[in-house]
């Protein structure tokens, strides 16, 4: 019997009452890229039909967004290793892996939950700068954002593959 969206699967242990909906969203897009992409033919990772942004862009995509937006959360600027992470984002790469992809995704939603955690209510509407810029947001805009991000790149990623699959 297939489970009902997470959003309907009532709270997220340990996960803040305000930060429900963000944990939702992203343990609703864990479950339908890891469904999506299960017997999904390598080969075809990093086409681009129509010249949309190819699968593995999408999944690396999301895996680096989410680091971006949860590390600017907690008001710290990005590494030199997510900075070399975003510029690699998109590039075809013939040694990365479906493999590979996932589990680094997985392994991301798996962290940004944990900071979920222990994010203190309190702080939301605290401001954080985004990049080089500072751009000004908040915790709570960043953490939305990541999720609402995430599910719409989920979206893509399904579009994407149900035409590379079918054609």
């Amino acid at each position: 019997m297939q489970q009902p969206e997470y959003w309907m699967r009532g709270p997220i242990e340990g996960i803040p009452a305000l930060l429900q909906p963000v944990a939702h969203a992203l343990l609703q897009a864990r479950d339908e890229v890891n469904e999506l992409m299960s017997n999904f033919p390598e080969h075809r990772l990093w086409e681009k039909p129509a010249n949309v942004a190819s699968p593995a862009f999408h999944l690396q995509h999301i895996t680096g967004v989410l680091d971006r937006l949860f590390t600017y959360a907690i008001a710290q600027p990005l590494n030199q290793g997510q900075l070399a992470y975003l510029s690699a984002e998109g590039k075809k790469n013939d040694t990365v892996t479906l493999n590979t992809l996932l589990i680094n995704f997985n392994k991301q939603i798996d962290l940004s939950l944990e900071q979920l955690k222990t994010t203190n209510e309190n702080s939301l509407t605290e401001f954080r700068g985004v990049g080089r810029k500072q751009l000004p947001s908040t915790v709570m805009g960043l953490l939305f954002h990541a999720a609402e991000h995430t599910m719409r790149h989920t979206g893509q990623l399904l579009v994407t593959v149900k035409v590379l699959v079918e054609n």
